[in-house]
Parts: C-alpha cells; structure tokens; sequence
C-alpha cells in the first residue's frame, strides 16, 4: 500500500534532510515551503499524511493544520517544532493533529509515529476491503473496538489478545476498574474462530450468590420459590461461543468450587435437575484484585486459578497511557455528540488541558463520564470548562460544617469515634451527589462496591 506523506517547512535543506530519510524507508515523499503551496498541492494529489513545520512565515502551522482538517479531514497532520510548549502543542491537537513532535529530536522519533500511523492505516483499509462497508470517521480512528494505541505497553497487550484469540484456552484479564477489561473481551472474541457464535457476559460481582448460581447453571420449574418456569444458564447458552465473567474474584468460595467442577467435566446440571448437559464454550474472567493475595488469604481458591489463569493479560491503567488521550477524547466527543445530535463539537484550549494532564482514577470509564458532562453543558458548540469542574476531588464533594470541628472540639470522643463520624459524613455527601450511584460512588470514594455496601450498612446510610 502506497503511503504518500508532503513536508511543509520554510527550511529548504530539513525538507530535502527528511525526504531522504522517509524515502529510504519506502515512502513516497513531496515537499513544500508555505502552507499555501501545501494547501494547493493537497488539491492535486491525495496524501496521507503532512509534516509540518508551526513557525513559518504567513500561514502558520496551526493555521495549516486547522484549513487541512476543515477540507480534507482524513488527512492526518503531525506538527514539528522548536518551539515545544505545553500552550501550542494543546492547541495542535485541539485542532486534530495526529500528534506534536519537537523539531530538535532524532528523526528517528517521527519515524517511529509515522510508521504506527501507517500501521493504523493498513489495518484501516484491510478492515474496510473485508467489511466491504464504509466506515464512520470517529470509528476510522480508533476501530470498533477503540484499541488502535500508540502506546507501546498497550500495543503488546492487543497483541497478546489477538493471539490468544486464535486458540481456546481460557484468559483471564486483569486491570483496574474502568480500564477497558470488558472492550477488550469483545475485541477477543471477535477475532477467535467462535466470532459467528453468540458472546455472553455476567458481571459476578453485581449479582447476590442465589441468583447467581441460577444466572449461570439455569434452573427447572419449580426447583426453588419464584422458579415458574424452566430457565437456560449462561453456561448453556453460550454453547460454541465464548463467556465472559467479570469480577470473578468476588465470588464465593461455593461458587469456584461448581466453576471449578463446570471448567473440569465441561458439564453443568441446572438447579433441581440431575441431568448432565455437556457444555462447549470458551471462557474469559477479569477482574481488578490481586488473586495471589486473595489466595494467600483464603479467599480465592489457588487450582481455581490455575484453571482460569492459562492465558494471563494485563491491562494497563489509562493514566499509563497518556498518548492515548487524544484519540479517546476524540471519540468520546463524537460518539456523545452524535448521541445529543449535537454537530461541530470543538473544545477550548484550557479544558483539553486538563483533560490531558488529569490521572483518571477511573481510568476510560471516567474519561467518557467527564466528556458526557462537559457535552451537555457546552455552548455554541465549543466545550468549555464554566459550570463543571473537570477533576474530580474530595473538596468538591463536601465541605464539612466548621460547627463539627470547632477550635475547641469536645474532648468525648476517641479517635475512631471522630474518624467514624467523618468518614460517615463524607459517604453520604458523595452518594448524595452521585445520586446514589454506587459505582461512580465507589470510584470517588476508591474502594470496591462490596466495601461502600458494608460501609453503608455500617452506618447505616440506606
């Protein structure tokens, strides 16, 4: 596949400096000294990809940048510069580009971007000439699965998957809470040879363990109290396909033990049944605690592991892989403007900003809730930061009345009492703001769902 890339810089001697280099690696190259002989040339001749310099006499490159998006929005555009300030770069990829390079580095560091753009675009054309469908362009850029990555940890991780993908054996997926686990299940099954048979998920974790034992083993009429009819388990009805069990390591002991037994004989017995029923399916578990502890303690059986664990993948956090930002913030505020029907979304300068710095405790999850926000409260199509708070802290929560801690506090209460006091005071302003969101609460809050149930019942908050 032809890869065709135009460099746009007033030095005449860097053009002709990268055009050799990018021509030795087997790239059609061109190469202009302003932006409006660039502008022209993209008239003449589809390119791929421009490489451009952002101080330049005229027409600079974050003027150029915005005119190619505005007319030829396919084209990616990487901007290089001397100049590599935090204010200009934010700018850059506010208006679309691929990503900023700074011009005194080794060309070998904008060879290597160029090269996973041009990985990207073949896989792209692959999946399109496959398909035999267009696709829309926030999907382009980031594929089905939102897993094109330009972060080198995450690359091997989708590797892995696509390989382990092609074989039966089970996986188990770890990462913290929000991190992509379940998109990534998908993107499994979607390349395995089951792809055309059903996918069936069940997040344990959400579930009590008698309706549990029902979700996944299904049950005969009349087997228990409310059993009016015979019902198919997820076991069952993921006969030659693939199962997806999230938070695997909240379930109880009793529960592995029957997994254990399902994952042995390839058999299930729904409940008030004694007849077997054999069962073909390929299983996938994730979960975001760390199972060896939970071993050590007794609370996760180790042959259980071992069962699940033949494949192991880990997915690293989003705060781990930051030049993705872009490409997700992208996305997101396609996919939620299309949803609103909102078109034309741009985000000011100061809130990309923050979206690019902030850490996301809450990983994707919470990225897509933050832009969710920032959507709905935008104006004149531009996404800007007044009337919500972009990063999520404690203080925003709650303010704890002066009353409560006053210069001369009483002098009745331990430590653990007061702890106690606060700590109650805290959990029921969160849940108050998070509208009793249990899972948004519990990401604030940074402890599981399970413990903020048995803090809430506690101190009694229900």
């Amino acid at each position: 596949m032809d890869f065709n890339i135009l460099i746009v810089d007033d030095e005449q001697d860097y053009c002709e400096v990268l055009k050799m280099i990018f021509t030795s690696k087997g790239y059609h190259v061109d190469t202009c000294i302003d932006g409006f002989a660039a502008l022209k040339m993209l008239e003449e001749k589809q390119f791929d990809l421009v490489v451009t310099d952002l101080i330049m006499p005229e027409m600079d490159g974050n003027e150029l940048l915005a005119k190619i998006k505005e007319k030829y929005p396919n084209v990616n555009v990487i901007v290089s510069t001397a100049y590599g300030t935090v204010e200009k770069a934010v700018e850059s990829m506010k208006n679309g580009a691929y990503t900023c390079v700074t011009k005194g580095d080794s060309p070998e560091s904008l060879l290597i971007e160029i090269e996973g753009l041009y990985a990207e675009t073949l896989e792209r054309a692959e999946e399109k000439q496959k398909n035999g469908k267009p696709v829309h362009e926030a999907d382009d850029i980031l594929g089905e699965f939102m897993l094109i990555t330009r972060n080198p940890a995450y690359a091997k991780t989708l590797a892995m998957a696509e390989k382990a993908a092609k074989s039966n054996a089970n996986i188990l997926i770890l990462g913290e809470s929000g991190s992509g686990k379940d998109v990534l299940t998908r993107y499994i099954h979607s390349k395995s040879n089951r792809r055309n048979n059903v996918f069936m998920d069940l997040n344990c974790h959400a579930i009590a363990e008698n309706v549990l034992e029902s979700e996944l083993f299904g049950h005969e009429k009349g087997s228990f109290t409310g059993a009016a009819a015979k019902r198919v388990g997820r076991f069952e009805a993921a006969d030659h396909g693939t199962l997806f069990l999230d938070e695997i390591g909240d379930i109880s002991l009793t529960m592995q033990a029957k997994l254990l037994k399902v994952l042995e004989n390839k058999t299930i017995c729904r409940m008030g049944s004694n007849e077997e029923t054999k069962v073909d399916f390929r299983l996938i578990t994730a979960t975001n605690k760390n199972l060896e502890e939970e071993i050590a303690s007794g609370r996760f059986r180790e042959d259980l592991f071992y069962r699940l664990s033949t494949i192991i993948i880990t997915v690293p956090p989003l705060r781990e892989r930051k030049e993705d930002l872009p490409l997700l913030i992208d996305y997101f505020v396609s996919m939620i403007g299309r949803e609103m029907e909102v078109e034309k979304l741009a985000i000011s300068s100061d809130v990309m900003a923050s979206l690019l710095e902030y850490n996301y405790p809450g990983n994707i999850r919470e990225l897509k809730n933050k832009i969710e926000r920032l959507v709905v409260f935008a104006e004149d199509g531009v996404i800007r930061a007044e009337g919500e708070k972009l990063q999520v802290k404690p203080e925003d929560y709650i303010t704890l009345p002066h009353s409560n801690l006053t210069s001369e506090p009483k002098l009745d209460r331990t430590l653990k009492e007061l702890r106690k006091e606060l700590e109650s005071k805290y959990i029921k302003s969160v849940l108050d703001e998070c509208r009793h969101d249990m899972n948004r609460a519990s990401e604030i809050l940074g402890i599981t769902r399970r413990q903020l149930l048995n803090k809430i019942t506690e101190y009694g908050l229900r």
